[in-house]
């Protein structure tokens, strides 16, 4: 059975928004097909292990199908499917940031004339 291009398959399977957006991010080392590094021009095949993203926000994706065209969200979402693992790990992460965020102090409004003055300085404008 007939592959498909990785940076056409991310795109049909609506991972990013334009086929050059995601021949960049293959290019720039973003996806990895079977944990190795590829160019956009390499055909994937049904059953191939993509990751993509950088760490710690990498998903693992097995390919089980080749798209005719760009369809719907929920025609792209038969394309791919997620492992255990990956969903686990992003999981993890997620509640991670969610207690940093809860941790970090915030203020409780808008910067004074006199504050946002020496915010200025601060930063060296």
């Amino acid at each position: 059975m007939p592959g498909l291009r990785i940076d056409k398959w991310l795109w049909a399977a609506r991972f990013f928004k334009t086929r050059s957006l995601a021949g960049k991010a293959v290019a720039g080392g973003s996806v990895h097909v079977n944990k190795q590094r590829v160019k956009p021009a390499r055909i994937l095949q049904e059953g191939d292990l993509l990751s993509l993203g950088t760490p710690p926000d990498v998903r693992e994706i097995e390919v089980l199908g080749m798209p005719q065209r760009r369809g719907p969200a929920s025609e792209a979402v038969t394309f791919y499917q997620e492992t255990p693992a990956s969903i686990a790990s992003r999981e993890q992460t997620s509640e991670a940031r969610k207690i940093d965020r809860m941790s970090t102090p915030r203020p409780e409004g808008r910067p004074d004339k006199r504050s946002r003055r020496n915010l200025i300085r601060l930063r060296g404008r």
